[in-house]
C-alpha cells in the first residue's frame, strides 16, 4: 500500500508539515541503508571458507574401533579433508542437493522462483531453495532461520563462490555436510558407517550416504527405520542417475540389489576396559597430531585379557588391603604400548577406579636398583667380579628387608637378591648426584628437588616414580641400553626391527646385557627368593621386584625377548597392605601376563638365553671372592667378563685343612688320628669376623693365628694391631623412645681388628665397659647424654679412635 504523506497526523490529530515529511523520509532511507550495509557486512563475514581440523578415528593395531577424538573447538566428528573429489560422490551429491551447481553464482534464481511458487500455492513451506553454497554458509555459521538470515546466507553464498570458486565450495561442503550421529563429511561417514575410504564406495553405498544429509536424524543408519528411509531415498537417487544416463542398466541393477542388502557394523562405543588407554592416547594425539585415521599400538584383545587377569587377582588382594592395580605391556623392540591398565575397573568408584595409577607417583621400593648397578658398571666403579659387602653400615639407618646379612656378594647376587645394603654401597661409590642425574635422564624425576633431598634412600624407594616411567626405563635395559619414548601408534615396521629406531644411548650394550643376565638368573636370587616361584620362568625373563616401606606399594617389571611387562599394586591413599610384597602380588600378575604372551613357551622347549655381551668370555667365579673358583668354593657362578679381564688367581677364601677337634687349631703330626677332622675354614678380611661368627663358620685367621691376651708375651713386641670401630659411627645422634623400657634401648658395638686377636676391651666414657672375645661384638645400653666409645687391646697401648655419640 502506498504511503500518503498528506494523511499522516501526529497523535494529537495535527497534520504534519512538509519539512516533517522530509525528515521521516530521511529516517526511513537511512534505516534501510544501514540495514543493507549490516546485511552486506554480515554476508562478507560469513563468506569465508572455514576448514576445521580433522577429528581422529582411533582403531587398535588390528583395526578394531577404539574411540573418536573431536576436533578442537568444534562439536562432532569428521571434517576429513578431501583430496581429489571422487566423481561418483560429486555426481550423486549434486543430483540431490544442487543440480544447477555449475551454472549459478551461488544462488539459483530458478530454484528460488520454484520455491516461492510451491510455498505460496500450498500455503506452507515446501521448498527452501538453498543451494549447496548456501548450506555451507549455514553449516559454518549456524543461525536462527529467518528471512534476514536467509538473505545473508544468499549474499554470502554468492561472495564465497566468487572468492573461492565452485570446486573449493564443493570440497568444503563435502567436508562439513552432516551425516547424523555427530558425523560430518562424506570421508568420515564412509569410514564410520561402511569402514572403507570414500574412493572405494560403490554406487549403492554413495546413494545410501548421499540420502542422509537431507534429514540426518530421520535417516539415522544405526536405527532400523532410519536405515530403511535412507535406503528408499537412495533408490530414488539411483533412479534419477539412471534416468540421466549417469549409470548404465547393469550398474543400476547391481546398485539396487546392493542397496537393499546394505550392511552396517553395529554402533561401536569405546571399549569399557580401555578407557585409561584411550585417554592417554588422546593426550598424546593432542600433543602430536597424527593423520585422521589413527591406528593405535594397543591390542584390544590383549587389553581385555590383562584386565580380566587383574580383576581375578584383585579379588583376593583386596582382602589383604590392596586398593587397585596397574599394568603396562610393551613390545620390546618397538616400545609400542600393547596394553595399558590404569586400574582394574574404571567405573569402580569405591576403589578409585577412574584414577590412572600408571601415572601416579609412588614409592619405588627396590625397583630402581638395576639402574644403580648399571651406572656403576658403566663408570667402571664395579665389575662383574667385584665383591660387595652385605654387612651392617653403622653410619646409615638402612637395613635389609629380611634383617639378615649375606656377607661378601657378587653384583649378580646382590642385585638378584635385592639386598639393600649392597645397593647403598654401590650408590655411594657412584655418587649421589651422579645417580640422581641418571634418574633424571630416565625421566624418573624432573629435577625439582636436589639429590640430597632423597639421599641414599633413592636406592630403596625415597624417590617417588610412575609406573609408565619405570617401564620405559626398563625398556632401555631390554633394548641394548637405548632409551626411547613409548610408542602409541603402530609403527610401519610392526616392531620387527629396532636398528633404525632413534633414542638416547644411556648404557652401553655390554652393560645392558650384563644387567639383563643378572636379572634373568634364578639361582642368583637365592636364598632370598625361592626357586620355581613367581620370579622364575621356563623361558628367559629378566625380572625385578620392589616393595615400598610398610608394604604400601608392590612392583614388578619383567622383560623377555619380545615383551616388557610392568605391574604395580597398592592403594589410592598410600597405606600398608597385609604383607603384599612385589614377589607375592605384582610378580604373580606379571607372570600370568608373560605366560599368556608366551603361550607356546610355557614348557621351555624353545628356551634360548639372553645374549652375552660382545667380546666377553665366561668364567666360573667363587661368589665370596670374585676369583676363579677353587675346589673348596661352596658358591660358584658363571660370570661374563671382558676378554683379558678374567682373574688368574684362584679363590682362597675357602681353605680345607685338618683340624684338632680338641682345640679347634690345625692338627699337627702329634695329633692322634681319631682327633683329626677335615674342615673348611673361611679366609676373609677382619671386617667379616662378626658375620662369620654369627654364621657359625670357622675363621681361618682365628685358627692359624691364635693370639691370646692370656699370654701377652705371645704378642711380638713389634706387632702393631689396628682397631677400627665400625659401629657406632662417630657423631651419631640417637633419640630414645621414652615409652620403651630402659633395658630395651641399646646400640651395637662392632670393631675390626687386624691382625685378629683373642679379645678386646670396650671403654665407655674412658671406663672399662666389657671384655669381648673374637669377633668383638656386644651391645651398649643407652643412657641420655654424650658418650665416648673406644676399643682397646688389653694390657697394651693399642686402641681405636674415639667414637662420640649423643643420646636424647
Amino acid at each position: 500500500m502506498a504511503l500518503n504523506l498528506a494523511s499522516l497526523v501526529n497523535k494529537q490529530g495535527v497534520k504534519l508539515t512538509l519539512p516533517c515529511y522530509r525528515t521521516v523520509a530521511k529516517v526511513l532511507l537511512g534505516t534501510g541503508l544501514l540495514a543493507a550495509i549490516t546485511i552486506m557486512l554480515a554476508a562478507i563475514w560469513r563468506s569465508d571458507i572455514v576448514t576445521p581440523a580433522a577429528s581422529s578415528l582411533i582403531t587398535d593395531r588390528h583395526g578394531t574401533f577404539m574411540a573418536e577424538l573431536e576436533s578442537e573447538g568444534y562439536t562432532g566428528y569428521g571434517f576429513w579433508p578431501m583430496g581429489e573429489l571422487p566423481s561418483r560422490v560429486v555426481t550423486a551429491t549434486l543430483a540431490l542437493e544442487d543440480q544447477r551447481f555449475w551454472l549459478h553464482p551461488g544462488v539459483d534464481p530458478l530454484a528460488i522462483g520454484r520455491a516461492v511458487w510451491q510455498n505460496m500455492s500450498n500455503q506452507q513451506r515446501i521448498s527452501g531453495a538453498s543451494t549447496l553454497a548456501m548450506q555451507l554458509v549455514r553449516l559454518q555459521h549456524p543461525a536462527k532461520r529467518s528471512y534476514v538470515n536467509k538473505t545473508i546466507e544468499a549474499l554470502a553464498a554468492v561472495i564465497m563462490t566468487l572468492r573461492y570458486g565452485r570446486e573449493a565450495v564443493l570440497a568444503n561442503y563435502l567436508r562439513w555436510v552432516p551425516y547424523g550421529n555427530r558425523i560430518h563429511g562424506i570421508g568420515y561417514a564412509a569410514r564410520r558407517y561402511l569402514d572403507k575410504p570414500v574412493e572405494d564406495l560403490s554406487w549403492a553405498e554413495i546413494a545410501f550416504l548421499a540420502a542422509i544429509p537431507q534429514s540426518p536424524s530421520r535417516m539415522n543408519p544405526f536405527t532400523p527405520k532410519g536405515r530403511y528411509r535412507a535406503i528408499q531415498r537412495g533408490k530414488r537417487l539411483l533412479q534419477s542417475l539412471h534416468a540421466g544416463q549417469v549409470i548404465s542398466d547393469a550398474e543400476m541393477a547391481l546398485a539396487v540389489a546392493e542397496i537393499r542388502t546394505i550392511r552396517l557394523p553395529h554402533r561401536q562405543e569405546r571399549p569399557r576396559n580401555a578407557i585409561h588407554a584411550i585417554l592417554k592416547l588422546e593426550e598424546q594425539l593432542r600433543q602430536t597430531p597424527a593423520s585422521p585415521l589413527v591406528t593405535a599400538s594397543i591390542d584390544l584383545t590383549l587389553q581385555e585379557n590383562v584386565t580380566q587377569l587383574s580383576r581375578q587377582l584383585m579379588q583376593s588382594w583386596r582382602a589383604k588391603g590392596a586398593g587397585n592395580v596397574a599394568a603396562i605391556v610393551l613390545d620390546r623392540r618397538s616400545n609400542e604400548v600393547l596394553a595399558w591398565i590404569g586400574s582394574d575397573n574404571y567405573f569402580d568408584e569405591s576403589n578409585n577406579g577412574a584414577i590412572d595409577f600408571t601415572q601416579i607417583k609412588r614409592s619405588s621400593g627396590s625397583v630402581l636398583k638395576p639402574f644403580i648397578y648399571a651406572l656403576a658398571l658403566e663408570r667402571g666403579v664395579i665389575t662383574a667380579n667385584t665383591i660387595i659387602d652385605d654387612l651392617p653400615m653403622a653410619q646409615y639407618p638402612f637395613r635389609n628387608s629380611d634383617h639378615r646379612f649375606l656377607g661378601p656378594m657378587l653384583p649378580r647376587q646382590a642385585l638378584g637378591n635385592s639386598r639393600n645394603i649392597p645397593a647403598i654401597r654401590v650408590l655411594n661409590r657412584v655418587g649421589l648426584d651422579e645417580t640422581y642425574g641418571l634418574f633424571g635422564r630416565l625421566a624418573l624425576h624432573q629435577h625439582r628437588l636436589p639429590a640430597r633431598h632423597f639421599g641414599q634412600g633413592m636406592a630403596l624407594g625415597s624417590l617417588p616414580v610412575r609406573l609408565q616411567d619405570v617401564v620405559r626405563a626398563y625398556a632401555a635395559l631390554a633394548n641394548e641400553g637405548r632409551y626411547r619414548d613409548l610408542q602409541w601408534l603402530r609403527t610401519a615396521n610392526n616392531g620387527n626391527n629396532n636398528d633404525n629406531l632413534t633414542g638416547e644411548q644411556l648404557f652401553s650394550p655390554a652393560v645392558a646385557r650384563l644387567i639383563t643376565l643378572f636379572l634373568s638368573d634364578p639361582s642368583a636370587r637365592l636364598p632370598t627368593f625361592p626357586r620355581m616361584g613367581t620370579t622364575e620362568y621356563a623361558f628367559p625373563v629378566a625380572l625385578k621386584t620392589g616393595t615400598s616401606q610398610g608394604y604400601r606399594d608392590a612392583w614388578t617389571v619383567a622383560y623377555s625377548k619380545h615383551y616388557v611387562v610392568g605391574v604395580w599394586v597398592g592403594h589410592a591413599v598410600p597405606r600398608p597392605m597385609d604383607r603384599l610384597n612385589g614377589a607375592g602380588s605384582a610378580a604373580v600378575l606379571a607372570r600370568q601376563i608373560m605366560l599368556h604372551l608366551h603361550a607356546g613357551q610355557r614348557h621351555g622347549l624353545t628356551d634360548v638365553s639372553f645374549p652375552a655381551p660382545d667380546n666377553y668370555v665366561s668364567a666360573d667365579l667363587c661368589a665370596t671372592s670374585g676369583k676363579l673358583a677353587g675346589t673348596a668354593c661352596e658358591f660358584v657362578y658363571r660370570e661374563w667378563l671382558p676378554v683379558g679381564k678374567v682373574p688368574e688367581e684362584v679363590d682362597n677364601v675357602y681353605v680345607r685343612m685338618s683340624v684338632d677337634v680338641r682345640t679347634g687349631l690345625p692338627a699337627s703330626i702329634q695329633t692322634p688320628p681319631q682327633f683329626k677332622r677335615l674342615q673348611t675354614m673361611v679366609n676373609l678380611p677382619p671386617r667379616y669376623a662378626d658375620w662369620i661368627a654369627k654364621k657359625q663358620m670357622v675363621a681361618f685367621q682365628k685358627a692359624v693365628q691364635p693370639q691370646t691376651i692370656d699370654r701377652p708375651a705371645a704378642l711380638p713386641r713389634d706387632l702393631r694391631v689396628k682397631i677400627d670401630i665400625t659401629s657406632p659411627q662417630n657423631g651419631l645422634h640417637i633419640l630414645r623412645n621414652p615409652d620403651a623400657p630402659e633395658q630395651s634401648s641399646s646400640i651395637a658395638l662392632n670393631a675390626t681388628v687386624e691382625p685378629p686377636i683373642a679379645q678386646v676391651v670396650w671403654y665407655v666414657d674412658n671406663e672399662p665397659y666389657q671384655l669381648v672375645d673374637y669377633p668383638y661384638s656386644t651391645r651398649l645400653h643407652l643412657q641420655p647424654g654424650r658418650h665416648h666409645i673406644q676399643a682397646r687391646v688389653p694390657m697394651t697401648p693399642e686402641q681405636s679412635e674415639i667414637a662420640t655419640i649423643n643420646v636424647e
